[in-house]
């Protein structure tokens, strides 16, 4: 999306660099999707995998995108390695932004979808009002950069928040939900060939990975047993994190992405002329009625949304009653055996006063039934959900800002019984 009116100056003032960003090829936004996968799968596999909790990974990644900025900011032209690490970062910060307003404090995708976008719209207009331009292709200041890396930063975040609200009011899963921002994708790319905006064309297009690239991860990482491929989300992870580094390499040996000449552009950004403009600007609408119109229907349709049953956990399975022999019946012994060894071993640590042993210990319960949920689900989905329900307990109770031992050996103890004694 590069249709730009550009008028190329020697870069003598002072303060001014060479601009710090890719042109826009078709490596950009395979890159820019690949990042955004990687940003839904990582964040997920060290707030949950690995247990670490959402708080303390978004501060973790709060920090490491300061570090990563602030090298990138310093830097004088586009360097590929630290521009693409960066945006990788930053990726993975505002998804975990968004997800903490979600399930930490509870404010509804809704509100929050609203509250990035209006938060956009005053990036943009504050950008705009200083420096007279939106265009990536002038980021030769400190203050574009500045102003871009915040706008990207709320972009990810933004679209994290409305691809989550699409899937709560469909309820579509991992492969169903690539459609929709590829389809909307698609209008843009269309409508900017025909002559609309390109900055607006750009950023549309920018906002709509974010969904794109999380539903891709999703579709990656979720079980066969639930329309997914299965790969979990550390598999997930190391190959889009290669598929990256791999791009990035050759870019940086190709430099098929850097914007040509010791040059800084000046631009006036312009599509094919007024009316097309106009045209493709109802073409947006369009777009937008006919997404909410489908949305709207979806809604009305009985669904479990995939994101209020996930987060639910143990609270679906309080339906589903079950004796110890009826949950293990039909799952195989030496995996049930395994499962509850590691619930005793917990039960143990917590009966001895040993918190950290315990808590230690519970993330052994959660990788192996994660990793043992494509096999056993199939087997019989009544008796998984049932335990799941049950294991969720127990990482709640061993996992709370001030555990409570009753509540824990509670939690721990029914959940032994559960696996058959």
């Amino acid at each position: 999306m590069t249709t730009e009116l550009t008028v190329r100056r020697p870069s003598s003032r002072a303060g001014e660099m060479l601009n710090k960003v890719p042109e826009i090829t078709i490596w950009f936004w395979v890159i820019k999707i690949l990042c955004t996968t990687v940003g839904e799968s990582f964040a997920d596999w060290i707030n949950m995998t690995l247990g670490v909790g959402l708080t303390k990974t978004a501060l973790i990644f709060t920090v490491v995108l300061a570090a990563v900025l602030y090298v990138q900011m310093r830097l004088r032209r586009y360097v590929p390695s630290i521009y693409w690490l960066t945006v990788v970062v930053v990726s993975i910060t505002g998804t975990l932004y968004t997800d903490i307003l979600t399930d930490s404090q509870g404010v509804p995708l809704k509100v929050s979808t609203t509250v990035f976008a209006v938060l956009l719209a005053v990036v943009f207009g504050v950008w705009y009002a200083r420096e007279r331009t939106l265009s990536i292709h002038s980021i030769t200041s400190t203050p574009r950069e500045a102003f871009y890396w915040l706008a990207i930063l709320v972009t990810f975040a933004l679209g994290t928040a409305a691809g989550d609200w699409t899937l709560e009011l469909s309820g579509w899963g991992p492969g169903k939900a690539v459609l929709l921002p590829a389809a909307l994708i698609a209008m843009v790319v269309v409508a900017w060939r025909f002559g609309g905006q390109p900055v607006l064309a750009f950023w549309l297009a920018y906002i709509l990975t974010r969904p794109l690239g999380a539903n891709i991860g999703d579709w990656f990482a979720t079980p066969r047993s639930e329309q997914g491929l299965g790969l979990g989300t550390a598999l997930t992870s190391v190959i889009f994190l290669v598929a990256i580094g791999a791009t990035v390499l050759y870019l940086t040996w190709s430099k098929a992405d850097v914007i040509p000449g010791s040059e800084a552009l000046e631009t006036a950004v312009r599509g094919a002329g007024p009316g097309r403009e106009r045209l493709a600007l109802g073409l947006y609408a369009a777009a937008a009625i006919a997404t909410g119109l489908l949305l709207h229907h979806t809604s009305q349709i009985p669904h479990a949304s995939p994101l209020a049953a996930e987060e639910a956990g143990g609270s679906a399975s309080n339906n589903i009653q079950l004796t110890p022999a009826q949950a293990i019946a039909h799952f195989p012994s030496a995996d049930v055996a395994s499962l509850k060894t590691i619930v005793d071993d917990t039960l143990t640590k917590v009966n001895a006063g040993d918190q950290s042993g315990g808590t230690a210990r519970i993330k052994d319960l959660e990788t192996t039934w994660d990793d043992d949920e494509s096999k056993l689900k199939p087997l019989d989905g009544n008796a998984w959900t049932f335990l799941d329900g049950r294991i969720d307990d127990a990482l709640t109770a061993l996992r709370a800002s001030n555990p409570d031992p009753a509540t824990e050996k509670q939690a721990l103890t029914v959940l032994s019984t559960s696996l058959g004694g």
